[in-house]
Parts: structure tokens; C-alpha cells; sequence
């Protein structure tokens, strides 16, 4: 493994041993077995290096979690309980990534100050509104690029708040099944009266 690699490697374990703001470019330099030089050499900065680690860390457990959802999907018919299922399974992966989703929540609060991580992060965020969608269904062509972008803006948008409540108050925070009787509800309520 090369110095970017190792970087990389150590920067992810920070974010999840101490966070995204207490994270010292010493302590990647010690979780990384690297030196501090490589850092600047490879990243220019420890912000830079930490944001393409965050990134790298999101995209990890989107992975993980589009081939979770995908390999459910089939199983059920019912869409509502398609969809509780794999809410259930986001939601479940909340509490073994708990330290990515705070890091995550630490480096939103910099895109006001710092072009780099808004750039970064938007990138990001585009990137997962299509996973996201894909694998709740969508087809990722370009016939259906407009239905892909709405949806993944959707279901990204249900993402951070329910990750948001759970971060904040787990015992309260919507659960699958909460979530699919909501989609019922909502169904039901713009369904046209007739």
C-alpha cells in the first residue's frame, strides 16, 4: 500500500475513533504509519485529506448497504413492505457507522467556510442521490435520468433526517415500519377524491 492509500486508510479510522473536527493531522500521520510531508504531498491539506476519507467512507457504506437492499428487494411483492425492509436495514446500519454519520454532520457545518468541503460534498451528495435511487429501484439509464435524480433527492433527503433524529434521540426516531405506514398514509392522502 502507497502513502495516498495508507493516508486514506488511517483518515477513515480517525473519522471513526475521534471525528471529523477533532482529528489532528498527527493522528492520521500515527493511525497511517506515514509522515506528516505525505499528507501535504498527496492531499495539500489535512481538510482535503479528511474530506476525500469522509467521501471514501460514505461511499464504502452505501456499497455495502445498495447490494443489502438490492439482494432484499425480490423477496417481497408488497412495495410498502419492500420499502420497510430496506428502511429497516438503513436504519439498522446507522448504529455500526454512528461516528461516520457525526463526522458527516461535523463537515456539513464547514460548507459555509470552506469551498473545498462544499465542492466535495456536493459532489458526494450527487453521487449517493443516484445510488440511492438505483437501489431502491431505479434503472440509472438515461431515459429515466430525470426519475433517477428526483427520486435519489428524495429518498437522500429522507436519509439525513431520519439519520439526523436517529443521531440525536435513536429511541424516537422513525423506524422501517414507521416510515412505510407514513408512505401509506401519504399515498392515500394524494390519491384523487373520487
Amino acid at each position: 500500500m502507497g502513502h495516498r492509500d495508507a493516508l486514506l486508510d488511517g483518515a477513515k479510522r480517525c473519522l471513526y475513533e475521534r471525528g471529523y473536527a477533532h482529528t489532528t493531522a498527527r493522528d492520521i500521520v500515527a493511525a497511517s504509519g506515514t509522515n506528516l510531508a505525505s499528507i501535504g504531498y498527496h492531499f495539500g491539506s489535512k481538510e482535503a485529506l479528511l474530506n476525500a476519507a469522509l467521501a471514501d467512507a460514505i461511499e464504502e457504506w452505501g456499497d455495502r448497504l445498495q447490494e443489502s437492499i438490492r439482494a432484499t428487494r425480490p423477496r417481497a411483492r408488497d412495495p410498502y413492505a419492500r420499502f420497510e425492509r430496506a428502511w429497516t436495514q438503513i436504519i439498522d446500519s446507522f448504529e455500526a457507522h454512528r461516528p461516520l454519520w457525526l463526522s458527516l454532520i461535523e463537515a456539513l457545518a464547514q460548507v459555509e467556510r470552506s469551498p473545498e468541503v462544499r465542492a466535495l460534498l456536493g459532489e458526494a451528495l450527487a453521487r449517493g442521490r443516484e445510488r440511492i435511487a438505483a437501489a431502491f429501484g431505479g434503472d440509472g439509464t438515461n431515459a429515466s435520468a430525470t426519475r433517477t435524480r428526483t427520486t435519489g433527492a428524495f429518498f437522500q433527503a429522507l436519509l439525513l433526517g431520519v439519520v439526523t433524529q436517529w443521531l440525536v434521540d435513536p429511541a424516537r426516531a422513525p423506524s422501517g415500519r414507521t416510515m412505510a405506514a407514513a408512505l401509506r398514509t401519504l399515498n392515500a392522502t394524494l390519491q384523487p377524491e373520487g
